[in-house]
């Protein structure tokens, strides 16, 4: 039956395209039941399920699309098929047909007995198993093992080792078990030969080397592994080239591409960055712009960072944005969005920035969450956060608690996350955009330390030294630490206890123990010991201003006293007990605490015994340090230091008179100038010393920067006087001592080496003079 049209019969062209649609709709929906009718296909009456162990035959049918009643269509059969596959569960799967039935035969995959790992020497097992998708008790498949390879190859690549070879094993086991065994073969380090830029013309080789953490590899770099290829660490370097370069004016720059080739030998790689300097840009107009009514801008451009005509700097754009957050919140105004903009003279090579404050979205912390920290106590990580709940939110405050929560050294890694508030108070409700919450998550890291030292000086010879340090003690931020020091001329033993929010409060409190003995019998004939303890508090009056005080009482004895020792020494025999109190301003500017290269700082401090004891004194001492940058790396630096003592009563103690010479007056030997006995030669120390240093220091010619070696020249200048004691056979002269000499620094992988000649300018006949000084030591 079919329809016929033809161009002559008049019909409803409606209805015959109506009639022609449900056809063909009908014959869609009978046509594979009519095909399967046609060829005859049986009807499913049974499936049996064969082979499986472990695998229930219910299981198996569940993954299944044909049923009982359904016909056996290859389609249905063929999808079945794909979907037993996709389990993971069987190595192969067979469907055949028995008359009625449908027989569904499964090779199940074995069940993983064991994971071993054979010829890691550099990663441990645990580390090589966290990085396993595989498990024991976890079905076996082949390609779960191989994409496990594949991971385990990854992770040996970041360590630098690129010829790494990972072969796995499968040792069949009873009951459908396997032992699971990769063989590891790891290959030598694959280092870094060379590093090279193409396009610097502002910036050398070297100094381009200096920003990036990658380095070439030498010799000397055995503990750092920042020598090996690291894909990731490139990427990083990329980006610290990125900054460098708009700290420094060039807003144009970028890195057109960093390449990586393996040498020929496959034990090295050469690393390639191609850049664009482009051109340097300075400062053009600065402005702030607020648009919010009643907010004066005229003493908020005064906390903008740069002038006009300076060179452009990208990091002063950051931190005027954090400065102008900071100060207009203080003045009431906590929902600001203060957004830089630019506009850039390509020929005139300016930058003008306006700051412009617009009023943010209101915007309130509803809860602050912690997490990750199984060991610290929420309220030490509370406490650093510059923000609280029920506060208005503030980027910048954010920002600054997690520089904060990280600046404690507990955790690896620290991240806030924030998230609109649910209205409802059980904390499902409809989501509210005027309250947010506040998710830092951290991960914790090792807190405690046992640290070994060792080292050799002119001053103490040779030292060593073993600490025990927990700086989390029971999760609460305290810190505590034991340290014993050997040395040929002193040994110390100190037990420190430091709780950084005493009454919870910023203040740092704790408590020092301590026995110290020192070997005087070469400068002054006689031996110190001095057992005592000290209570201290500090709190920051500024972001680089502190103040600290202290408590200590101890007591000090001079004993061991030569033969031929001075008449002045033999009258400081005995005992005493001293009972003083102290505080000390810190002012540091600085950019570095252990290298400085720029910045300067301050500290005063004073000293007043008499609160009980044997011993009545005030001891003041003053000391200022400056550092310029000069040109290639060049670094000058000014130090003076001064200090008085002023005794009450008796005769001021020969211990707590002041020693110049040694580490702080290079030249002269340890107490080598000063007030001395004539005839015994013995020092005897004085009330007022004055020091004085003008160094310059540069990177060694001629040796890679890598290796860190600088050389110096410097002039040394100072006074000791004032004894406190008087006699006919006393050398007391007051005229100033100077120095001047080269130096060597060295900042070795096991610790900083420094190797001084100096020559002595002025002195006196009787000053105890020392051509080299060399002092070398460390913590691992």
């Amino acid at each position: 039956m079919g329809w016929v049209l033809t161009m002559g019969t008049r019909r409803n062209w409606t209805q015959v395209f109506a009639a022609a649609m449900v056809g063909a709709l009908l014959g869609l929906c009978i046509a594979p039941i009519g095909n399967a009718w046609a060829q005859g296909a049986p009807i499913v009456q049974e499936i049996r399920v064969e082979g499986n162990q472990r695998v229930e035959p219910e299981t198996v049918l569940s993954y299944m699309s044909l049923a009982v009643g359904d016909p056996m269509a290859a389609a249905n059969i063929d999808d079945s098929l794909k979907a037993l596959f996709a389990t993971g569960l069987f190595a192969d799967v067979v469907i055949g047909q028995d008359g009625g039935a449908l027989i569904v035969r499964v090779v199940e995959n074995p069940v993983i007995n064991r994971i071993a790992f054979e010829g890691n020497r550099q990663l441990s097992d645990e580390a090589l198993t966290a990085e396993l998708q595989l498990r024991p008790r976890v079905v076996f498949t082949r390609s779960r093992v191989q994409s496990d390879v594949q991971r385990l190859i990854q992770i040996y690549q970041r360590s630098g080792r690129f010829a790494i070879r990972i072969e796995p094993k499968v040792i069949q086991l009873e009951q459908n078990r396997v032992d699971l065994v990769f063989e590891v073969t790891e290959g030598p380090l694959t280092g870094v030969r060379r590093i090279r830029f193409i396009g610097n013309r502002q910036f050398s080789d070297s100094d381009l080397r200096g920003v990036i953490v990658t380095t070439e590899t030498r010799f000397w770099k055995f503990i750092t592994t920042n020598d090996n290829y690291d894909p990731d660490r490139m990427a990083f370097d990329q980006e610290l080239l990125r900054q460098f370069y708009a700290t420094h004016g060039y807003a144009d720059f970028r890195v057109v591409s960093a390449v990586a080739q393996l040498t020929p030998d496959g034990q090295d790689f050469f690393i390639t960055f191609t850049i664009e300097e482009g051109a340097e840009y300075q400062f053009g107009e600065i402005a702030v712009e607020s648009q919010i009514g009643d907010l004066d801008t005229t003493a908020l451009r005064e906390l903008v960072q740069g002038t006009p005509g300076e060179v452009f700097n990208a990091s002063l754009i950051e931190d005027s944005i954090l400065d102008l957050t900071f100060e207009v919140g203080t003045v009431g105004f906590a929902f600001v969005d203060i957004r830089p903009q630019f506009s850039r003279d390509r020929e005139a090579r300016t930058i003008d920035v306006k700051y412009i404050i617009g009023e943010g979205p209101r915007v309130y912390v509803d809860r602050i969450n912690i997490q990750g920290n199984v060991r610290t106590l929420d309220e030490v990580i509370r406490r650093e956060f510059r923000i609280s709940e029920g506060d208005a939110f503030n980027t910048a405050k954010v920002q600054r608690s997690i520089q904060r929560v990280r600046g404690l050294g507990f955790f690896d890694d620290v991240a806030v996350a924030q998230r609109p508030a649910d209205a409802a108070a059980g904390g499902v409700g409809q989501l509210t955009n005027d309250r947010i919450i506040l998710d830092m998550a951290v991960r914790e890291k090792s807190t405690g330390s046992l640290g070994f030292g060792f080292g050799f000086s002119t001053t103490d010879q040779f030292l060593a030294d073993i600490s025990v340090n927990e700086a989390n003690l029971l999760g609460r931020g305290q810190d505590i630490s034991l340290a014993l020091t050997v040395a040929s001329r002193r040994q110390q033993i100190d037990l420190s206890f430091t709780e950084p929010y005493f009454l919870n409060r910023n203040i740092a409190a704790g408590f020092d123990i301590f026995t110290i003995r020192n070997d005087l019998q070469d400068q002054s004939s006689f031996s110190e010991s001095s057992r005592g303890f000290s209570l201290r508090a500090g709190l920051p009056l500024a972001e680089r201003l502190s103040m600290s005080f202290s408590y200590t009482l101890r007591r000090d004895t001079v004993k061991d006293i030569g033969v031929d020792a001075s008449s002045f020494v033999r009258q400081q025999e005995g005992s005493r007990t001293i009972s003083a109190v102290g505080y000390a301003v810190l002012l540091d500017r600085r950019d570095d605490s252990f290298f400085p290269t720029e910045g300067y700082s301050v500290r005063v401090s004073q000293e007043f015994a008499g609160l009980g004891g044997t011993v009545r004194y005030l001891r003041t001492t003053a000391q200022y340090q400056t550092h310029y940058p000069l040109e290639n790396d060049w670094i000058a630096s000014f130090l003076a230091e001064g200090g008085v003592i002023t005794g009450f009563g008796r005769t001021l103690n020969i211990s707590d008179r002041f020693f110049v010479g040694g580490n702080n007056f290079r030249g002269f030997g340890v107490a080598g100038i000063g007030p001395r006995d004539a005839d015994t030669k013995d020092a005897l120390g004085g009330k007022v010393f004055y020091l004085g240093t003008a160094e310059v220091s540069f990177p060694m010619p001629f040796f890679p920067e890598d290796l860190e070696m600088r050389a110096s020249m410097f002039v040394d200048a100072g006074g000791l006087a004032k004894p406190g004691v008087s006699g006919d056979n006393l050398l007391a002269g007051t005229s100033l001592r100077a120095t001047y000499g080269v130096g060597l620094l060295w900042l070795s992988p096991i610790g900083p080496l420094r190797l001084d000649f100096a020559a002595s300018a002025l002195k006196e006949s009787y000053d105890i003079t020392e051509g080299m000084r060399f002092s070398f030591g460390g913590r691992f």
